[in-house]
């Protein structure tokens, strides 16, 4: 009985962290690769750098993005941080 009692705190703190810490976390991983693979041609998105682009063309690994009408480029998926919604 003495084990119990004395593993019981660990037991409760390892609970927390998972609620507190690791499961939301996994929540917003999922939410993210979700939002990635929905992602199609003519959706505007926000980089890592903080450039907001258009996605020209989806390939498995990367995205062909246009900065402008003369820039062309390729981002891989994980540099995508977000969707880019207008507020205006």
């Amino acid at each position: 009985m003495e084990i119990v009692s004395q593993l019981l705190p660990f037991v409760f703190l390892i609970a927390i962290m998972y609620f507190v810490i690791i499961r939301p976390q996994q929540k917003e991983a999922k939410a993210r690769k979700e939002m990635i693979e929905a992602l199609k041609k003519g959706d505007k998105v926000v980089t890592n750098g903080g450039f907001i682009v258009t996605v020209y063309k989806v390939e498995n690994n990367f995205f062909s993005v246009k900065m402008n009408d003369d820039v062309i480029t390729k981002l891989t998926k994980d540099s995508i941080t977000r969707k880019y919604e207008d507020e205006a």
